[in-house]
């Protein structure tokens, strides 16, 4: 019997670079990995990055416009053509953007020997790029709904070259932080008030029919307007102390309304079904991040504030982009749409509890030199978890 001839290693690069989804999750869930392995004992003063960046500053930069635009971009780049109806991009102008983002990641992490300008300019091109290929996408579908995607790549944009500029003058940034933690999470509360009731609604009429979650509606709209109150005045108080005590206000009622609307989506219905409850268990770090942090401008408790951008970074964004990962890449590979016990095991139970120790390590700060390895652990387990079990169907071409 003649031997079957081995997959050429181009065909196996080909069909990597088939589909956004495929290069951008992987390196998007490797590179926070990597990201915390090295920023942990970095701020524990243990070692040391060739980052003309301090500590705190790198490790903001790389989850907010390192890792969060990576996981953006897949999430986009299958998008799109679904909503568009056009071919998706694939091959050399996939590999190309790819590329960029990477070498973003480079720049900055080796700034000291480049040059911090030079960093500066690979690392801030990708968002504009990507920014430029969605919209000329959607317009040439005559997609006008979905412009506002790009809206929030350019907020995104807007921040990291804000970012660049307070970093370079302060060697901190603050309002620049503010905003793209609030663009961020403006985009997880908009996408997840649409895709957790779906997805929920999806699962409890095959197997648990009853009560359905509320669809998107007014009472959504209005969570939202008042989410983005809160976030720009807190973004304002920054700078101008008048704020302050506003914005607490505001924080606390964004943290009722996106409790409410949480509530109307069924949460406790879901508990059989990991994949998911998962969604749930991220978004509920959405208004604990509006409490905590409401609560900490009313008091001035850095410990609270400090809890509160965790709850949101770690807790909402990090559960929430695993959550979404995993769903899509099971679904994109011809996988059931079910949460095994490795992946429960392996990822979100490691990202829940990285989020609560970081908050308590917050709350607790003579806990912090326990606390925070161990946070950066759980992160470090949960993303390497992907990694490893997702890898192998984010390389295998096939169903997309």
């Amino acid at each position: 019997m003649a031997s079957q001839a081995p997959t050429k290693p181009s065909s196996a690069v080909a069909g990597f670079f088939s589909a956004g989804f495929r290069p951008f999750f992987l390196f998007g869930a490797l590179q926070p990995a990597v990201m915390m392995a090295l920023w942990v004992p970095w701020f524990l003063g243990w070692t040391q990055l060739p980052s003309a960046m301090p500590p705190v500053a790198w490790h903001q930069h790389e989850l907010m416009f390192g890792y969060v635009p990576a996981v953006i971009a897949g999430f986009l780049l299958t998008a799109v053509p679904n909503w568009t109806g056009r071919k998706p991009l694939s091959g050399w102008p996939l590999f190309l953007l790819f590329a960029l983002w990477l070498a973003g990641r480079v720049a900055i992490a080796c700034s000291d020997w480049i040059g911090a300008d030079a960093a500066m300019v690979v690392a801030a091109g990708f968002l504009p790029v990507l920014a430029i290929f969605v919209l000329r996408e959607l317009v040439v579908a005559g997609n006008r709904r979905n412009y506002k995607v790009v809206v929030a790549l350019g907020a995104l944009f807007a921040a990291e070259l804000l970012f660049f500029y307070e970093v370079s003058r302060y060697g901190f940034a603050e309002i620049a932080d503010r905003l793209a933690i609030g663009t961020i999470i403006m985009l997880v509360a908009i996408i997840g008030g649409r895709i957790i009731p779906a997805f929920t609604g999806n699962w409890l009429r095959q197997k648990n029919p009853g009560r359905m979650p509320s669809s998107f509606d007014r009472f959504d709209m209005a969570g939202m307007a008042l989410a983005f109150l809160a976030f720009a005045a807190w973004a304002i108080a920054a700078r101008l102390e008048a704020f302050v005590w506003p914005a607490g206000i505001l924080m606390l009622l964004a943290a009722g309304a996106q409790f409410a609307r949480q509530l109307r989506w069924a949460p406790l219905r879901t508990v059989s079904e990991p994949l998911v409850t998962v969604l749930h268990v991220a978004f509920f770090f959405v208004p604990a991040g509006f409490l905590l942090t409401g609560a900490a401008l009313l008091s001035g408790d850095i410990g609270l504030r400090t809890a509160g951008i965790h709850a949101w970074t770690v807790g909402a964004i990090g559960g929430m982009t695993l959550a979404v990962m995993t769903r899509a890449t099971r679904g994109h590979s011809g996988q059931m749409l079910r949460a095994p016990a490795s992946t429960v095991l392996a990822i979100y139970v490691p990202i829940v509890l990285a989020a609560l120790a970081r908050i308590v390590a917050a709350l607790a700060p003579e806990l912090t030199v326990l606390l925070l390895p161990l946070s950066g652990a759980c992160w470090i387990v949960a993303f390497l978890g992907f990694v490893v079990l997702y890898g192998p169907l984010l390389l295998r071409h096939g169903v997309r």
